[in-house]
């Protein structure tokens, strides 16, 4: 498991990124300070939304796609199911199995 996404989900101001594409896939970088100003108050400058959402590119947790001039940033949660997959919860059903 690439450690990219742990660093990806650890700051706060990437799960609100992440938590706007989830409200709304597809946006523009505009459109993504935007509600992070209006929405959350964050003071934050468009180069430093844009690293961020380069770090979650990297991470695999965000796509982007150009159309013209505009590139615009889609949530992809694939990466997230490798976490649950890696430490899958047990089965309640199951007897608890003991290690010697």
């Amino acid at each position: 498991m690439a450690d990219d996404l742990f660093k990806a989900l650890a700051d706060p101001t990437r799960r609100t990124i992440l938590d706007e594409l989830t409200e709304k896939s597809g946006q523009t970088l505009f459109e993504i300070c935007s509600r992070l100003s209006m929405k959350h108050q964050l003071g934050i400058s468009r180069q430093a939304v844009s690293q961020h959402l380069a770090l979650l590119e990297t991470a695999g947790l965000v796509e982007t796609r150009r159309e013209g001039r505009y590139k615009f940033h889609d949530l992809n949660t694939a990466p997230l199911r490798r976490i649950t997959e890696r430490w899958p919860l047990p089965d309640p059903s199951e007897p608890e199995k003991s290690t010697p």
